[in-house]
């Protein structure tokens, strides 16, 4: 059974960390950031912005867009890498602020390809014809898990969650997605072990997100080339079909890299990073619903999503909105 894009949401944190202001303690400025990342600034989460605060709020934001109750869905699936606690999942913590019991609820860890892992698992249950309504939210507090006196991991990412909610439907709005992995590469980027909540800065941490970052760039353009080709191709469709490109947001060269890839000027992809930061899952459901919001992705249009991320795990999915 084909579906649809039915509501998206999403939630930022009040609090605005500027580059300026990393500046004052770490060895860095506001023009090298924008210059290798294109960043200027990130949300950070506070002590009540959990990680279920924020996917609650993207969550309940895109039923209403969807016109729908949670007791109408099926399924919640969170993605996420940096979960309020090891168990219960945050989809069942969700799950119950929301109001509901019943339908199945579960995580799905796989770093910045958090989403679209999340999206090509639905995809599955509705061509088995087993779902009607389902909820996909990508949250994440990276605050928690970032060494803020490493300057080259520190100015990188931000908090945030979005949510969009699925439906069955006539037309087909998942066309298509594929996923891959290769776990070989896990010493470039990756978190030893999990931390408990520290405050963002002036507190030495006991594990650290680390990364090479030269390497899982060169890895990324490469991957993110390879599985954009292979999406097209498997779908019979060639790059001037697409309509916008909705990418993970880690580094503005590297979606620079995959514009030019497909032919696509930079004001056909949609662009959060400079305000937001690599929220990790929560990037490309953030940017979907912003964009939507913002009244430049409409119905019928062709989108291409894709993302990168520590594993390694990457994948893209087409979706006509």
């Amino acid at each position: 059974m084909p579906a649809k894009i039915a509501g998206t949401g999403y939630y930022l944190p009040k609090q605005v960390l500027t580059n300026q202001e990393i500046a004052k303690w770490v060895d860095t400025s506001d023009d090298w950031i924008r210059q290798r990342v294109g960043i200027i600034s990130r949300h950070i989460a506070s002590e009540n912005e959990t990680n279920v605060f924020m996917a609650e709020q993207a969550a309940k934001k895109a039923l209403a867009e969807a016109k729908l109750d949670p007791k109408d869905l099926d399924l919640i699936i969170v993605a996420t890498s940096t979960p309020d606690s090891i168990m219960p999942s945050t989809a069942c913590e969700v799950q119950h602020k929301l109001g509901v019991a019943g339908c199945p609820a579960f995580d799905v860890n796989a770093a910045c390809s958090g989403f679209i892992y999340a999206l090509s698992i639905v995809h599955q249950f509705f061509l088995a014809g087993t779902v009607k309504h389902v909820l996909i939210i990508g949250s994440e507090r990276m605050s928690r898990v970032i060494n803020w006196q490493d300057r080259s991991t520190c100015v990188l990412f931000g908090d945030g969650a979005g949510a969009v909610v699925l439906s069955a439907s006539d037309q087909p709005g998942i066309l298509g997605s594929y996923i891959h992995a290769d776990g070989q590469h896990k010493e470039l980027l990756h978190i030893p072990n999990h931390l408990p909540d520290q405050a963002f800065a002036g507190e030495k941490l006991e594990a650290k997100l680390t990364m090479q970052g030269n390497k899982v760039f060169r890895y990324a353009v490469t991957m993110l080339e390879q599985v954009v080709l292979e999406v097209l191709e498997k779908q019979g469709l060639d790059k001037s079909a697409i309509d916008w490109l909705v990418p993970h947001q880690a580094n503005e060269r590297i979606i620079a890299a995959t514009a030019k890839n497909l032919g696509l000027s930079m004001d056909k992809v949609i662009l959060t990073l400079p305000t937001q930061g690599n929220t990790s899952a929560a990037s490309i459901p953030l940017a979907l619903a912003y964009a939507i919001e913002q009244n430049k992705i409409k119905r019928g249009e062709l989108l291409l999503l894709e993302a990168f991320g520590a594993g390694f795990v990457w994948g893209a999915a087409l979706i006509r909105y």
